[in-house]
C-alpha cells in the first residue's frame, strides 16, 4: 500500500461529518485530537468502538495460524473498508486484499493496494475500462476476479477489447454449489468456462475461486460435512484443469471465509503446486455473536481463540414501564442481521443482565435489566461486516474493559 497516503489520514480535520467525534474536537486533525488523550467519557452515545489489544491479538493469531497451515491470506477488506486496518493486515503478512466490486476497488487503488482479489464477476463495461487504465498505469498492480459462465467471459472480453486492454485480466473459474450463491454448479460446465477463458486474448486463467460460507450457517455436523463435500469438488476441479493443461504451477485456489477456514486448510491445503488463499475478513474484529459461535478457533482448530474487538455503547434514554428501558442506539448504529446486541455492563457499575429484544432505527428495547435513565450500557455485537458501514470514523480504545478507557486511534472507513 501507499504508506504516505494512509498516514495522511491522520491529518484529516474533524468536524460534524463524523458522528463519533464530539464538538470539542472539531477543527483539530486526527493526530491533534489523539494527542489530547481523550477519554471514552468525552464521547457521546450511541457509539461503536474498537479495542486495540483485541485487534492486535486477532491480527497475530490469524497470521500465525496461516503460517503454520502453509496458506496465504487475502482478508476481505469489505468487512472494514478501513485502509489503515488493511495496512496492518498486509504488514502482518497478508498476500493481498479481497474486495467485492469496483467501488471498493477504487478505494483500494486510491490507497495504493497492489494485489487485489475480487470475489465476484466484473462485468460493468465502464468499470472494466477504468481497470484497463489502472493496469496500464501500474505494471505492479495485480487484480484477479471471478467468472462463472461463458457468457460472462464473452462480456468481459468484449468490454476489455473496446477499452484497448494490453495486459490480460486474470480471472478465476468460480465453482458454486446447489442452493448457494454464484458459481458454476457442475465440473463439466466449469471446464467449459475455463476453456472459454483460455481462448479469450484479454483474459488469463489464474485459478479457481469459491465460497463455502453460502452453503452452511452453523457448526453442526451436517453443515461441516456439506462444506467438506464442496471443498472436495474444488479439489477435483483443480486436478481436472491441471490434467487438461489449463492451469500452470502456482495457480490460485481460493476459498475460506471466517467460519470454515480450518476445513479449507484440511481439504485444499495439500493441493500440489497451488497457491491456496484464504479470504477470511471478520477475524480481525471478530464479535460476541455469530463468529464467536462458529469460528474454527473456538471449535478447536487452534490453541488461541479470537477476541471480540468491537463494542457498542448506548445510553438509557427512557424507562417508560417496569422492566423496559430504551437505549439511544439502534439499526442506524449497530449490526442486527446476525443477532441483536447483547448487554454486557453498565459504565461505572459493572455487569448487567437483561436482553435486547428488538431494535428500531434509533432505539434498542432492553428488557429485564437493572438500569436507570442516563446509564451507559456496553453492548456485545454480532457481525462486523454490518457494523463498520454505519460509521465513517471508529474510535479505538486502549482497553474496553478498563475503568477509564482512553481513545488511542481513530479508524477511517470508506463505504
Amino acid at each position: 500500500m501507499d504508506r504516505v497516503r494512509v498516514a495522511e489520514l491522520g491529518q484529516e480535520r474533524l468536524d460534524w461529518r463524523f458522528k463519533a467525534v464530539p464538538a470539542e474536537a472539531w477543527g483539530l486533525t486526527v493526530r491533534e485530537y489523539l494527542a489530547t488523550g481523550p477519554a471514552l467519557d468525552r464521547l457521546g452515545t450511541p457509539l461503536l468502538t474498537l479495542d486495540a489489544g483485541a485487534l492486535e491479538h486477532n491480527l497475530r493469531t490469524m497470521a500465525d495460524w496461516c503460517a503454520t497451515a502453509g496458506l496465504r491470506l487475502a482478508p476481505h477488506g469489505k468487512t472494514t473498508m478501513a485502509p489503515a486496518l488493511w495496512q496492518a493486515q498486509l504488514d502482518a503478512g497478508a498476500w493481498g486484499i479481497t474486495l467485492a466490486n469496483f467501488s471498493q476497488l477504487r478505494v483500494a487503488r486510491g490507497f495504493g493496494v497492489r494485489r487485489v482479489l475480487i470475489a465476484n464477476a466484473l462485468l460493468d463495461p465502464v468499470g472494466l475500462g477504468w481497470l484497463v487504465a489502472e493496469l496500464a498505469a501500474d505494471p505492479a498492480f495485480s487484480c484477479l476476479s471471478w467468472v462463472d459462465s461463458a457468457a460472462a467471459v464473452e462480456l468481459m472480453d468484449r468490454a476489455l477489447r473496446a477499452a484497448g486492454a494490453e495486459r490480460p485480466v486474470e480471472v478465476l473459474v468460480e465453482l458454486g454449489g446447489p442452493g448457494g450463491r454464484t458459481g458454476v454448479r457442475d465440473l463439466d460446465t466449469a471446464l467449459e468456462v475455463a476453456r472459454a477463458i483460455a481462448a479469450a486474448p484479454t483474459l488469463r486463467l489464474a485459478g479457481i475461486g469459491g465460497y463455502e460460507g453460502a452453503l452452511a450457517h452453523d457448526a453442526q455436523a451436517g453443515s461441516l460435512a456439506a462444506v467438506s463435500r464442496y471443498l472436495e469438488r474444488i479439489a477435483q476441479l483443480y486436478h481436472r484443469l491441471r490434467g487438461d493443461g489449463l492451469l500452470a504451477d502456482g495457480a490460485v485456489v481460493t476459498a475460506g471465509g471466517s467460519a470454515y477456514f480450518d476445513q479449507v486448510a484440511g481439504v485444499l491445503g495439500a493441493l500440489p503446486q497451488a497457491e491456496v488463499v484464504l479470504r477470511s475478513g471478520a477475524y480481525l474484529v471478530h464479535d460476541d455473536g455469530f463468529y464467536r459461535g462458529i469460528s474454527p478457533l473456538v471449535r478447536g482448530a487452534g490453541a488461541t481463540a479470537f477476541r471480540s474487538a468491537m463494542h457498542g455503547w448506548a445510553r438509557v434514554g427512557s424507562a417508560p414501564e417496569p422492566g423496559l428501558a430504551l437505549l439511544d442506539g439502534g439499526k442506524r448504529d449497530f449490526p442486527y442481521d446476525e443477532g441483536l446486541p447483547v448487554p454486557q455492563l453498565v459504565r461505572g457499575r459493572g455487569a448487567v443482565g437483561g436482553t435486547v429484544t428488538a431494535v428500531n432505527d434509533q432505539h434498542a428495547f432492553l428488557r429485564g435489566a437493572d438500569v436507570r435513565v442516563g446509564d451507559v450500557v456496553r453492548l456485545g455485537l454480532s457481525h462486523p461486516c454490518t457494523a463498520f458501514d454505519k460509521w465513517t470514523l471508529v474510535p479505538v480504545l486502549d482497553d474496553a474493559d478498563a475503568a477509564e478507557p482512553r481513545v488511542v486511534d481513530l479508524v477511517r472507513t470508506f463505504f
